[in-house]
């Protein structure tokens, strides 16, 4: 299983708040190369998180000179977890299975409940925090607690 945030998960979050924040203070549609310069995102890789998040209708290109990008419905109902799945699939799998597809042998057994409550803890907190809250920077009070506890602040 794996449980760790690629580049293109980060970018394609980070790009989305923009636009939210962008939607939130009523602006049009954002460049691309706004976008890139305000997050430090490669322009060439963000062009191309754009048009999977395009074909997943989270986002929409408008054309012309005062073109650019913007979410393609309101940012309070697109889930972090949504904007990740677009770019990079399930949330967690286990050797590219689902875990409730899993069966484990003898004491390993119990493992395969452990993937599938890994993967809730993970949709827990990803599906609760939406693209407004990001831009508004008010995170659901769950996702605050566990933020502060002291021990999810080091790596393991």
């Amino acid at each position: 299983m794996r449980v760790r945030i690629s580049a293109k998960a980060d970018y394609a979050v980070r790009a989305t708040a923009e636009l939210a924040a962008a939607a939130a203070a009523g602006k049009g549609p954002v460049k691309g190369e706004q976008i890139a310069t305000a997050q430090s995102i490669p322009l060439k890789f963000l062009l191309n998180i754009l048009t999977e998040l395009k074909h997943a209708r989270i986002v929409q290109s408008h054309r012309g000179a005062e073109g650019g990008y913007g979410l393609a419905r309101p940012a309070s109902g697109i889930t972090v977890a949504e904007v990740i799945r677009a770019v990079e699939g399930p949330l967690a799998n286990v050797h590219e299975s689902r875990p409730e597809e899993l069966t484990y042998a003898g004491p390993a057994g119990p493992l395969r409940d452990v993937w599938i409550a890994v993967r809730a803890s993970l949709r827990a907190v990803l599906e609760e925090v939406t693209l407004a809250d990001l831009a508004s920077g008010k995170l659901p009070r769950s996702v605050r607690a566990l933020a502060a506890d002291p021990d999810a602040q080091h790596a393991r």
